[in-house]
């Protein structure tokens, strides 16, 4: 078979040769293609489901959601095993399906057992699928640049106007932010005047519960015309809070403000984010969703945060933390230019170990298109080039050499053998 493939190559070497620059213009092609990152995406293939029940111990949150959700997620076909971890407030259970496995599938199958398992769960308790990333999905980090604005309202930029404009960004999966205040109503309750006024924490909260809600009515007819009916309940202010009535007794209503001091504070929060030892800042996390080119949603978010920009507030800017494009980049190149360097390198070797320029050549030509056709193999395994792949890569340029050298080399010396003979039985026929 090889000799009648090498046969058939001999007679046939310019289809063979326009066969090699096609497959050189594939492999081009797919060079362009081929997602770019610094490193290799080596974290499991895993769905994370969440849920939050503040205010309750560990334990109970191993109790009460994380041992029901454990058990019932273990069904889930082509699945490998499910980890559970409690915390004070939040669960979290990592299910890990086999690496085959489309990610999206995969999430289709937790949100169809999530629909059942929650009937087991406590009131209230809503678990929710985490973003589709992985591990190495933080690609980067900003932060808001607003010495003139407290943190409380930086958060609420943040978390209101920034963090929607650059989800919409193809890509990302998720903005998560951190730092800064995030603003709520507080209602501090006094026990002596609960004591005094006979009333429970139970009463307050059902008060505020009951009147902080909106009702429909029904179409109402009046000279041919017609009105809808509804009662507009959201509370929009400390004083609409201060006067929601809890009782009545003896004809005087009990207000909120009668028992509590209603307040705007900030949520409990368990740390800080400090940049360069200069004060806190708030900031967001760019979340990269999963199979995505690094490098260009990197720059659609940089694209998208120049035209967010322009509607902060006076004074306030982004502050780049962390950018892995420029990691990518520089290991990109790095490695781009030892290829360039060993290729250079092989060909003068070549060319001086053969000494006879077609043989070398015909070497020398192997390399640019091997390397071409390898990034049609990555993307077809959904590999991207990173700094172990184009390693690799780099590597094999000496294997790659190392066969044309001793087919080349062999060739040649049968090929001498042979003139040599024919030179001798020339020689003979002409002294004949």
């Amino acid at each position: 078979m090889v000799h009648k493939l090498i046969e058939w190559s001999l007679k046939n070497r310019w289809m063979v040769l326009l066969l090699a620059a096609g497959l050189f213009v594939w492999g081009v092609m797919a060079i362009k293609k081929n997602p770019i990152d610094a490193i290799p995406d080596l974290s499991e293939n895993q769905v994370i489901v969440f849920t939050e029940w503040m205010g309750r111990s560990p334990q109970l949150m191993e109790d009460q959601v994380t041992y029901p959700l454990v058990t019932n997620l273990q069904g889930i076909p082509k699945i490998k095993y499910v980890r559970g971890s409690s915390m004070f407030g939040m669960s979290f259970i990592y299910v890990i399906f086999e690496d085959n496995v489309d990610i999206y599938w995969a999430r289709q199958r937790v949100m169809e057992r999530l629909s059942t398992v929650t009937q087991s769960l406590p009131t209230g308790v809503a678990p929710q699928l985490g973003p589709d990333g992985t591990g190495v999905g933080h690609i980067l980090w900003y932060t808001l640049d607003a010495p003139s604005i407290d943190l409380g309202e930086q958060r609420a930029i943040q978390d209101w106007y920034v963090k929607f404009a650059l989800q919409n960004v193809p890509g990302v999966s998720e903005i998560a932010s951190f730092g800064g205040f995030q603003k709520q109503y507080q209602i501090a309750i006094d026990p002596n005047k609960l004591l005094y006024f006979k009333l429970s924490v139970p009463d307050v909260i059902a008060a505020v519960r009951s009147n902080n809600n909106e009702s429909g009515g029904r179409k109402f007819e009046l000279s041919d015309m017609g009105y809808i009916i509804k009662t507009s309940g959201y509370l929009k202010s400390l004083e609409e809070i201060g006067n929601i009535p809890i009782e009545n007794q003896n004809g005087t209503p009990i207000k909120i403000a009668d028992v509590a001091a209603v307040q705007m504070t900030g949520e409990t929060r368990l740390g800080i984010f400090d940049q360069d030892g200069e004060g806190e800042r708030v900031g967001g996390i760019v979340v990269m969703r999963y199979g995505e080119n690094a490098a260009e949603v990197i720059e659609r978010v940089k694209t998208k945060m120049k035209e967010v920009s322009k509607g902060l507030p006076p004074g306030v800017k982004f502050d780049i933390v962390y950018d892995r494009g420029e990691l990518i980049q520089e290991s990109v190149d790095s490695i781009t230019t030892t290829l360039i360097e060993e290729m250079i390198v092989v060909s003068l070797v070549v060319i001086v170990f053969l000494f006879h320029w077609r043989s070398a050549l015909s070497i020398i030509i192997q390399i640019p298109i091997t390397i071409a056709a390898s990034f049609i193999f990555l993307n077809a395994f959904n590999i991207s080039s990173n700094i172990m792949s184009l390693t690799g890569i780099a590597l094999a340029i000496g294997v790659i050499v190392d066969n044309g050298i001793v087919m080349s080399e062999n060739a040649y010396k049968h090929l001498a053998e042979r003139y040599a003979i024919w030179q001798n039985e020339q020689q003979k026929t002409t002294e004949l």
